[in-house]
């Protein structure tokens, strides 16, 4: 009798020291993630470089770069760490998968925090709040003022994106056409492949500031709700000191004015650049 309570009794605590020991190698990995970044120096931010004002590729002095509002707040986010930034373009549709492998530290790319979306990755409170608009051709915007005006038209959004989830539960008697990249629809849109593309209100205004004899912001009211509205940064789940380091640099940089000053310098220079 003794012998099989004893027996109990090991098993017991043999059972306690393992999950205290899971429990352990648990936290240490997700207290490590921002000693594995300082360790190899560098922060890896994953992006798609196709949404100006927040990212947009350049040539300065003969090589491409990728800038914007995005690639400062990434920048800031790296000086806090002491590490070097590495920017990587990825087609937006595979952000969240190379974030989920551990290809990329984070994901900065104008990107809103889903339901759907949060079920992969963590991500950091809101550094800005978009609103959504049609972008169309001058000459077809006294054609679009209410929903129903686009039943039957071919509206344009980005794989994956806000705009997507937008075209599907607002606009569900339009023609969704879907791509990888916004500059592909805005094509579309200018050759007349599509009647109109879902974009975020700051890159929209963008288009009809420098070609106002071309686009217009229909006057359709689209809803913007939480759910599409905070943009916010992707983290990997396991990275859990890394995602409260961010938050914390979130919250200085908007309590300081930084954000919105960053974010007006990217305006200036998707102008300066003409995207």
């Amino acid at each position: 009798m003794r012998q099989k309570h004893l027996k109990r009794l090991t098993l017991g605590v043999l059972c306690t020291l393992t999950l205290l020991v899971l429990a352990s190698c648990g936290n240490k990995n997700s207290e490590d993630s921002v000693k594995r970044i300082q360790n190899k120096n560098t922060l890896v931010l994953g992006t798609s470089a196709d949404d100006a004002p927040f990212e947009f590729p350049i040539v300065q002095n003969g090589k491409k770069k990728i800038i914007g509002y995005d690639i400062m707040v990434g920048q800031k986010i790296a000086d806090d760490l002491g590490v070097k930034l590495k920017v990587e373009n990825i087609a937006f549709p595979s952000l969240l998968t190379e974030l989920q492998d551990k290809k990329v530290d984070l994901v900065l790319a104008g990107m809103v925090k889903t339901p759907a979306r949060e079920k992969a990755v963590s991500f950091s409170k809101p550094y800005h709040q978009a609103a959504n608009v049609l972008l169309v051709r001058k000459e077809d915007a006294h054609k679009y003022n209410h929903v129903s005006d686009l039943n039957g038209k071919s509206i344009g959004a980005q794989q994956s994106s806000a705009q997507e989830k937008i075209a599907k539960t607002q606009l569900p008697k339009a023609s969704l056409v879907t791509e990888s990249s916004r500059g592909t629809l805005t094509a579309e849109l200018k050759s007349q492949k599509v009647d109109g593309v879902l974009l975020g209100k700051d890159g929209a205004e963008i288009y009809t500031l420098k070609y106002p004899n071309q686009y217009a912001i229909a006057q359709v009211k689209l809803k913007t709700t939480a759910d599409i509205s905070a943009v916010s940064i992707g983290v990997n789940k396991d990275d859990k000191a890394l995602l409260k380091r961010i938050n914390k640099k979130i919250t200085e940089l908007k309590h300081s004015g930084e954000l919105d000053k960053m974010f007006k310098q990217a305006q200036a220079q998707q102008a300066k650049y003409g995207k």
